[in-house]
């Protein structure tokens, strides 16, 4: 049987509507799909923003966004804390702590007061065990035994030197040049000073040397003359300048000069060296070492005007400090402004004090720390003990280690870097406190003024004659300090001399306690003493220990 063709037609009409309905439906249900995917995206992208970054930008309209900016913002980790010992946090730990300092001292007083019949507290005073233990050994100086006083030789010429730096930089220059002048045979010419941009003293070698004694004392060993002849500046049309200088590299060995200088000193007659600072080697023949000794510490004295007043306050001193037998601790005390500047480090002061400090470095240094590849890390200055102590940290480290209140202090320094604030605790935990201000009358220092080595010289003085030294910060003066000390004490003379690596930690802890921030100081204070009694070592300077070369032993040499 056939099917009529009309019913074949409507059954495929029927089947393609179903098809085209069946399609209709399916685009739609891929669109959904789709849109679903994309709005699945959009509030995971969101999701992420709003973890990461905790929040959108706001433009000016008003409209949320996320800028290119804030997402690096967001996405950079949250800075971690320095390592201890890298923020200035000394004035908040003394402030915690000023309560028990001040009771401690009171407390330590009453009960020295009712354990002794007399009523001075000094019975307990570290300065009754100043000395370092008896090494069974006596050190007494010796250098004129070592020396052999001769007929000098024919002269071979002249040598011209100019010292540079301060007080005790152009000492070391005086002592080298001796010994340049022994190796050369040559006769030296007073030193030239130069006038230094940072110290800015205008003075000559006698305003601040006894030019007669430097001279006698050396007699028998070098030739020197206060100026160089007439004849001999005529041939460089009287200008010193003009005399070939015979530039020499830093710790240069005896071999050098006698090699490289000798023969320009026999040709022309004359010679000069500048700079003269640090230009000699430090380990050179005992003959030559043994000149520096008497060059350091015979014939260099300070001239008459300085001499006179500095003895004058060294008396004045043991006088107020008479209810402890005249005994005192020197501070060498490094805050002034430039020590300050050029150590790059950061203190309290904020924004003020780094402008300051900014200005400071330009006035004397002049674009140096702005150099192309130069890194300046006040943190990991601060971390590596070499940032110059305040007076508050000063005070509060002797406190710990046992300076009670009635213990008379002498600071030697320059002008303090913002003196009101950073002098005011230290006074306040030493009310006995002197300095060069207080000891001299201003009439008696208004001829120093603008004279920095001159001042420095003052306090050398006051600082040898001290039972007990204190140095804050590197440099010269506590460098020879320290030696002269030990050749005039037979190499036994207290020096307190910190190490600031292991003294920062404590000060950047403000919850520390007081009885644990005396057992820290108790222990770098011990450490210190370890190191006391020292002999030089090769390359050490005979200037900071001067045992063996320049002391022998009570028996013989």
């Amino acid at each position: 049987m056939s099917v009529a063709p009309s019913a074949r037609g409507g059954c495929g009409a029927a089947k393609a509507a179903r098809r085209h309905q069946a399609g209709r439906v399916g685009g739609g249900r891929r669109r959904a799909a789709v849109v679903l995917l994309l709005l699945a995206l959009a509030y995971a992208a969101g999701l992420l923003m709003f973890v990461l970054g905790g929040g959108g930008s706001v433009d000016g309209d008003g409209h949320a966004g996320v800028t290119v900016a804030s997402l690096r913002r967001r996405r950079a980790p949250a800075p971690s804390p320095p390592p201890p010992g890298s923020v200035y946090r000394s004035h908040i730990v003394f402030k915690r702590l000023w309560p028990d300092i001040r009771d401690d001292a009171a407390s330590a007083s009453t009960a020295t007061s009712a354990s002794v019949s007399t009523s001075s507290p000094w019975r307990r005073s570290m300065l009754m065990t100043s000395r370092y233990p008896n090494s069974g050994e006596l050190w007494m100086p010796c250098v004129k035994r070592r020396l052999i006083p001769s007929d000098l030789p024919t002269s071979n010429g002249y040598l011209i030197v100019e010292a540079n730096g301060g007080l005790n930089q152009q000492r070391l220059s005086i002592c080298d040049a001796v010994a340049v002048a022994s190796l050369l045979n040559a006769t030296l010419v007073i030193p030239i000073f130069h006038l230094n941009n940072v110290w800015r003293d205008p003075s000559k070698f006698s305003d601040i040397f006894d030019e007669d004694r430097f001279i006698g004392t050396l007699r028998q060993h070098v030739r020197v003359v206060k100026e160089l002849p007439k004849d001999v500046l005529l041939r460089f049309n009287h200008n010193i300048s003009s005399i070939p200088n015979m530039r020499t590299k830093a710790y240069s060995s005896p071999d050098h000069y006698v090699q490289k200088v000798l023969p320009k000193l026999m040709e022309l007659g004359v010679v000069r060296i500048a700079p003269f600072s640090n230009r000699l080697a430090q380990s050179v023949p005992s003959n030559i070492q043994a000149l520096r000794c008497l060059v350091n510490y015979e014939a260099l004295r300070f001239a008459e005007p300085i001499r006179v007043l500095a003895d004058d306050m060294v008396v004045r001193m043991m006088k107020k400090s008479s209810l402890a037998g005249g005994k005192y601790v020197s501070v060498h005390l490094r805050f002034e402004e430039d020590m300050v500047a050029f150590s790059c480090c950061t203190y309290d002061g904020g924004r003020k004090e780094k402008i300051e400090m900014e200005n400071a470095r330009e006035r004397s240094w002049r674009g140096k720390f702005h150099r192309p590849g130069r890194v300046i890390n006040p943190e990991a200055n601060r971390r590596d003990g070499k940032c110059p102590l305040t007076p508050l940290e000063v005070g509060m480290m002797l406190r710990g280690m046992g300076f009670d209140n009635t213990t008379f202090l002498y600071v030697a320094s320059g002008k303090i870097y913002n003196a009101a604030k950073y002098m005011a605790p230290l006074r306040q935990m030493f009310p006995l406190l002197q300095t060069k201000d207080t000891l001299a009358l201003s009439e008696e220092l208004a001829k120093f003024e603008g004279y920095s080595s001159r001042l420095a010289a003052l306090d050398y003085t006051v600082c040898v004659q001290s039972e007990v030294f204190v140095t804050t910060q590197g440099g010269n003066f506590p460098h020879f300090l320290m030696g002269h000390r030990r050749y005039l004490l037979g190499g036994n003379a207290k020096t307190i001399k910190p190490d600031k690596r292991k003294l920062v930690l404590s000060f950047d802890d403000p919850n520390i306690r007081w009885s644990r921030f005396k057992h820290h100081m108790l222990e770098i204070l011990h450490h210190s003493d370890i190191r006391g009694i020292a002999f030089r070592k090769p390359n050490d300077s005979i200037y900071t220990f001067p045992m063996p070369d320049c002391m022998c032993q009570q028996d013989g040499i």
